[in-house]
């Protein structure tokens, strides 16, 4: 058993988020769902909670209520392997969703995410602080990071 999962608190959308994050994730797939009984604060008979694994990863979804709404303050990190991950990843999460800056979106739920390169990483920490900044630069401009670019910038940094 996983010791520390990711609690994602929804309206009444955590069957379809699960649905959607499961499809887009290797090695994932929906390993629960629990139904409010008789007695408890939810219709009896819908959908509670939600347990559902990402790449492996275990996180459970609640149907709680509007009382809770996701913030930037916490985001899913996702190391895309490449440009055709990222393009992919970018357009099924925003469809409904929305862009904001610097590979970091917004679901049709509210979930916010980071989706990255793995390159992206290996480029800011090649110890070279000028070629660093010049990917920085770039990255700051874009909304879904753009591999190319960033190469790009890094070449000429």
């Amino acid at each position: 058993m996983q010791k520390i999962k990711t609690f994602l608190w929804f309206d009444n959308q955590a069957e379809e988020a699960a649905i959607l994050y499961t499809s887009l994730f290797k090695n994932s797939k929906i390993l629960s769902v629990d139904r409010y009984a008789e007695g408890t604060p939810g219709q009896a008979g819908t959908v509670m909670t939600v347990t559902f694994q990402l790449d492996g990863q275990e996180f459970v979804a609640l149907n709680g209520g509007p009382l809770f709404k996701f913030t930037e303050a916490m985001s899913l990190f996702v190391n895309c392997e490449n440009q055709e991950e990222v393009d992919r990843l970018w357009a099924k999460l925003t469809d409904g969703g929305e862009e904001s800056q610097c590979g970091w979106l917004k679901d049709k739920f509210g979930v916010s995410w980071q989706i990255v390169p793995t390159e992206f990483m290996d480029l800011m920490s090649s110890g070279n602080p000028a070629k660093a900044q010049s990917v920085m630069k770039a990255m700051l401009q874009m909304r879904k990071l753009d591999l190319a670019l960033l190469r790009q910038a890094y070449e000429q940094g």
